[in-house]
């Protein structure tokens, strides 16, 4: 059936712009009404993405701080670069597999693409060459997440597994504290802590400093995480680091939660949650503004945008995708999210303003650019 489709794959176009109920937090409020504004109604850029999965569960959507986009569609991995408008195939699979994951390096230089027979990919984008394939898991892995040189990688089978890139016995530990699919992995900035989310409606919080040995000294074995909570009543796969408060980690539930709760990873304290109007699929915060982006799935396949920690909304885009967005990153400058649905198509949405100061190196390409996959 993937075979069939590809023959029918169309070109990738670039075009540019033409033209909720929430509940307060638990911990604070602002002082001052957070001015509500206007998002935009239309993207600034649009790519056809023929064949994207439209699986809650996988993690098909990665921004570089290069300022690349990897987006993995069936058995293949592409690579967009915003400094040329250029797109090209970076990975092809073969028997049978399809790719379930997507994660850059902090560099930039190498993509870590986790696949459906759980295999783990190591490729380095400049040369357009794997590097490794390693091998472990015994089911999809549609989670990853980097730690320098760790790679953290979550399995359908609720086991996460430590990668030391370097060497060749990269196995290095596994994190056992899941019953169901890891469907949100991501490292705190400073490596300290590690959040997951799950199909068993459970997040874990992780302390990376702590961990029982192997016997024969080769791995370790985590069964305890450092908080456990089991708020959500759905599959949680949104899963956000605060930039500007290191403790804060917001986390979204899926259909039958619809709810983002606020965490304060010192104490173990739920500090704030929202209500949403939808299954949450992703939430990030910029670090340009006290504020965050969630993105939804059904009833209404919207972006919202909300101030923290007052919770107030400050505005939604309503439809943003014909199906529901089911992936989405953030910007390496923090100023626009990219979404992406299963209408197949892949959308860029500026929802804040980067300071002059920092406006260096954009890389925005022509409007003019037709980005041919293959």
């Amino acid at each position: 059936m993937l075979a069939a489709q590809r023959l029918h794959v169309q070109p990738l176009y670039a075009r540019e712009k033409t033209g909720s109920s929430s509940t307060p937090g638990t911990s604070g409020s602002s002082s001052a009404a957070t001015k509500v504004r206007k998002l935009p109604t239309q993207p600034e850029r649009v790519l056809d993405a023929p064949g994207i999965l439209d699986d809650y569960y996988l993690n098909l959507l990665t921004w570089s701080s290069r300022n690349e986009l990897a987006v993995g569609l069936e058995e293949s991995t592409y690579v967009w670069r915003a400094s040329t408008g250029a797109a090209f195939q970076l990975t092809e699979s073969t028997e049978g597999r399809w790719v379930t994951s997507l994660d850059w390096s902090a560099d930039g230089a190498f993509l870590a693409i986790g696949m459906s027979n759980g295999d783990v990919e190591l490729w380095d984008v400049e040369a357009e060459r794997r590097l490794r394939t390693m091998t472990g898991h015994q089911a999809q892995v549609a989670s990853l997440a980097w730690n320098n040189h760790i790679l953290s990688s979550g399995c359908q089978d609720g086991s996460i597994w430590h990668h030391d890139v370097r060497v060749a016995r990269h196995h290095q530990g596994t994190l056992l504290g899941h019953l169901g699919e890891i469907c949100g992995l991501k490292w705190r900035s400073d490596g300290g802590l590690l959040a997951s989310g799950g199909n068993d409606n459970v997040v874990n919080v992780w302390d990376s400093r702590t961990g029982d040995s192997d016997p024969n000294g080769e791995f370790y074995e985590q069964r305890t995480a450092k908080w456990t909570k089991r708020n959500h009543t759905a599959a949680v796969k949104a899963i956000a680091w605060c930039p500007w408060q290191d403790s804060l980690l917001a986390t979204g539930g899926g259909t039958g939660d619809a709810t983002v709760h606020f965490w304060n990873t010192n104490t173990g304290a739920r500090v704030a949650s929202l209500t949403t109007p939808g299954q949450v699929t992703s939430v990030h915060f910029t670090p340009l503004a006290k504020e965050f982006v969630t993105t939804h799935g059904y009833p209404t396949n919207s972006v919202m945008v909300h101030s923290y920690p007052s919770m107030t909304k400050i505005g939604e885009i309503k439809d943003a995708h014909d199906s529901r967005v089911i992936y989405s990153a953030i910007s390496p400058s923090g100023d626009s999210i990219v979404t992406g649905a299963g209408d197949e198509n892949i959308k860029f949405w500026k929802l804040w303003e980067v300071p002059p100061k920092k406006q260096k190196g954009s890389g925005k390409s022509s409007s003019s650019s037709v980005l041919t996959l293959r």
